[in-house]
């Protein structure tokens, strides 16, 4: 839709969407992409052999809280996005103390573990398929939420695509959870992010494209 029928229809028939119907609508994006990544990981990565002695360890509930919050942080940035000239402060200070925090963590892990042990923790055993499974299982998420966006009026479309982004790789980072038996901050810290990250700036390359008017 072009700027100038935009202003036109929303002159001759306004019709505001209120804060509940867009958070609304992004949680119902949050469960679609949620379930996606779900039937994704179950048909093709599987859950890990261990699963239910992990839920009952501290690592596999840190892993999913960190994943949560970032995905929050997200959901925050877009529920501001979805409006002309929404500014996600809020949501960008809260994002990056969260990635801090958690950062700090691993970093502070590391520094404790022995110097030859350093290099295992960073790379586990699946260092080089974490981040792009991570994207892999976001791609229906971020796919249904840019769905969801052409349908409001972001006026941002790089900045909420890369939120869209995010939002659906912290989604599927979580559920990724069920699958990866990685049990080191120091991993999820640097694996885990980088494919949120990865999944944003898809989410900035498509939205540049997909939510212009």
């Amino acid at each position: 839709m072009r700027t100038d029928d935009l202003i036109d229809q929303l002159a001759t028939a306004p019709t505001p969407v209120r804060g509940g119907a867009v958070q609304r609508r992004f949680l119902a994006a949050a469960v679609a992409a949620a379930l996606a990544a779900l039937v994704l990981c179950l048909g093709w990565l599987h859950t890990r052999d261990d699963l239910a002695q992990a839920v009952g360890g501290r690592m596999f509930w840190m892993k999913a809280l960190y994943t949560v919050l970032l995905a929050a942080a997200g959901f925050l940035a877009l529920e501001r996005l979805a409006r002309p000239e929404g500014v996600p402060r809020k949501a960008l200070l809260f994002g990056g103390v969260v990635l801090a925090v958690f950062l700090s963590l691993a970093m502070a892990q590391m520094m404790m573990a022995e110097p030859h042990e350093r290099m295992a923790m960073l790379r586990g055993q699946s260092w080089t398929v974490c981040a792009m499974h991570i994207l892999t299982l976001a791609l229906p998420g971020l796919a249904i939420t840019l769905l969801v966006l052409r349908r409001m009026a972001p006026t941002r479309p790089m900045l909420t695509g890369f939120a869209a982004g995010a939002f659906a790789g912290a989604v599927s980072a979580t559920v990724y959870g069920l699958h990866c038996g990685e049990s080191t901050m120091v991993f999820v810290g640097v694996w885990y992010t980088l494919g949120v990250l990865g999944t944003g700036l898809l989410g900035a390359i498509a939205g540049r494209w997909a939510l212009r008017w």
